[in-house]
Formats: C-alpha cells, structure tokens, sequence
C-alpha cells in the first residue's frame, strides 16, 4: 500500500455523498483508492461524485435512494457488498434542516427531518452492522455537531436530531462493549462548515441563513472523519468552537442560554435577501452543487486544535527533542 493511502482497497458508504461534506468526505477516500458506495437522493450530483472518486482511482457505486426509506437501505448496504465484496467503513452524514422559529414550525418538518437526520442515521448504522457484526470488523462513522450537546435558536429541529443520534450512538456504543465485538464506532461532532446546505435549507427568517463564525472547508472536516474512520476514538471535536461549545454547555448552561438569546439571531443572517421558497425538505432538488457554500470568503481551510488532535505522536516527540535539547543546553552550560 502506497504510504499515506490507509484506506486502499477499503469499502466504504457515504451518505449524503451528493453535496456538502458528504461530497467532500467522499472525494477523500476516492483519493485514499477506495471502493465507495454513494447514498443521497440526487442522481446527477452521484454520478459527478462518482467521476470525480474514479478519476482519483477510487471505484464507486451509486445508489440515489431517501435515507428514510430503511429498505432502500438495506438494499444499497446489499449491493455494495455484492459489487465490492465487503464494508469497512460507513459514513452516516445526510441531513436536511429548517431554519424558522419553533412557534411556526410544523409537525410534518420535525417529522421530516428526524426521518432523515435520525433515522436515517439509525438506518444506516443497522445496515451497516448487518455485515460488520458477522466478520467482527468495521467502522462506523456518525457525522454530528455541537449542536447535538448545545442548541441553538432557530434550529431546533436540526439540534434535536443530532442529539438523538449522540443518544442512540452512545447506547450502541455500551453495547458494543459488551459483546466484546470489534466493530468500532465513532462520533464526529462539527464547527460550521461552509457547504451548500445554507442554499437549499427550508428559511422562514427574514433574510438568508449562513453558518455561525467561525466557518470551516469542508475537506477540513473530511480530514477530519478520515482520521476518526482510522483511529476510531469515542469522538473527534473538530474546532476550537466546537470545544467551547461543548464545554461550556457542561459549565455554563444558563449563561448561553441568555447569551444565544441576544446573538443567535444576528448570527445565523446575512445581509442578503432570502430566497425564492425552494428547498430540499421534502425531495431533492436538480443540480450539482458540490462541495462548498458561498462563504468561503471567511471561511478556513484547516483547524489547529484538530491538527493537534490527529499530529498528538509527532508533538510529543516534538516536545520530548525540545526538551532533550534544552537538558543537553543546561549542561553545557553548567559546565
């Protein structure tokens, strides 16, 4: 295997894979030369995903399919292993969301997008495990969020689905442990991320959503979950606000109550006039919109807490020569 190339060779599921960091995470491993399947709904955006992974020489498999739809899933998890011969790695990332105070949304919209943020991910994972707990090997990747630990206003639905997905992950991963089983399971908890997902979101705010600074890449983040899908740690907090948010959820809980309150508003609009009522709810729309938003403006290509996390060997060593260096100094000079 080619050094750098862990994942060579590897069969792999991204949902999701049409846009966003789906497509950016699947282009990573088409990089690495995997063998990936590719779930969302939108064919066309598939089939250019799958171009772009089999020019890098990586093989795909398309499979446009609703993620709520659990046989549908089922039965891509079924041609994947067909097609490829096994499943290593599965990426569970596709979501949906409405921006829009709690007082006006509808009982169809939470449905709508716990079916394919929650669900979709609870159906993956079993599809997954299906083939993973027979050979005893596997991993499972959970794309989640700060939000799932801290909610914020205007998101509510989105919040509330993350965090059912760090629920159901943390009660397989207990479960796991039990069995002794070596399927390994990871959560991939993200800062903002300047993907196309602010253009086709469902907006009852009064001027266009964008992400809450700071705002990162998304290949940022498919390093990010490549890391975790090699490494398998509990979970990966991927950007300093990420932390924060976390943290302070545990600590402060009341102060960001208030807090979000006077500035959630201002930071999740823009200056920029909302779009035409059109969104990707309910069905998908036409197009390939590919891996990035309209922010990239502000927003940053990588992230030093997580090259701090995924380089902690070669710091250590760093800090274990800098050390040796300066005991070496001291003596000399002691001399």
């Amino acid at each position: 295997m080619a050094r750098g190339r862990r994942f060579e060779g590897k069969v792999v599921v991204v949902t999701g894979a049409s846009a966003g960091i789906g497509r950016a995470v699947a282009r990573a491993f088409g990089r690495e030369g995997s063998k990936i399947g590719l779930i969302a709904r939108t064919a066309d955006a598939l089939e250019n995903a799958a171009s772009e992974i089999r020019a890098a020489g990586g093989e795909a498999l398309v499979l446009p399919l609703d993620l709520a739809d659990a046989a549908a899933v089922d039965r891509a998890a079924d041609e994947v292993v067909s097609r490829f011969g096994a499943l290593d790695v599965w990426v569970n990332d596709a979501m949906v969301s409405v921006f829009s105070p709690v007082a006006e949304m509808r009982a169809d919209e939470y449905r709508r997008v716990t079916e394919v943020n929650y669900l979709g991910t609870v159906h993956g994972t079993l599809s997954a495990l299906r083939y993973m707990r027979a050979r005893d090997a596997g991993t499972i990747v959970q794309v989640g969020s700060a939000l799932a630990y801290r909610s914020i206003p205007l998101q509510s639905a989105y919040c509330a689905s993350k965090a059912a997905v760090r629920g159901f992950t943390d009660t397989l991963r207990c479960e796991l442990i039990h069995d002794r089983s070596r399927v390994r399971l990871t959560m991939v908890q993200l800062p903002a991320v300047n993907t196309p997902q602010f253009e086709v979101v469902r907006n009852r705010l009064d001027a266009h959503a964008r992400p809450v600074p700071p705002v990162y890449q998304p290949e940022t983040i498919a390093e990010g979950i490549l890391w975790a899908a090699r490494h398998a740690p509990r979970e990966l907090w991927i950007g300093w606000s990420t932390m924060k948010a976390i943290v302070g959820q545990r600590f402060i809980p009341g102060l960001l109550d208030r807090y979000l309150a006077r500035m959630a508003w201002r930071a999740q609009t823009t200056d920029i006039a909302p779009k035409p009522a059109e969104d990707n709810v309910d069905a998908p729309l036409p197009g390939d919109r590919g891996s990035r938003g309209i922010f990239g403006r502000i927003a940053r290509r990588g992230s030093v807490e997580l090259w701090l996390r995924t380089h902690r060997g070669a710091l250590a060593a760093a800090v274990a020569v800098a050390a040796g260096v300066a005991l070496y100094s001291r003596r000399g000079l002691a001399r």
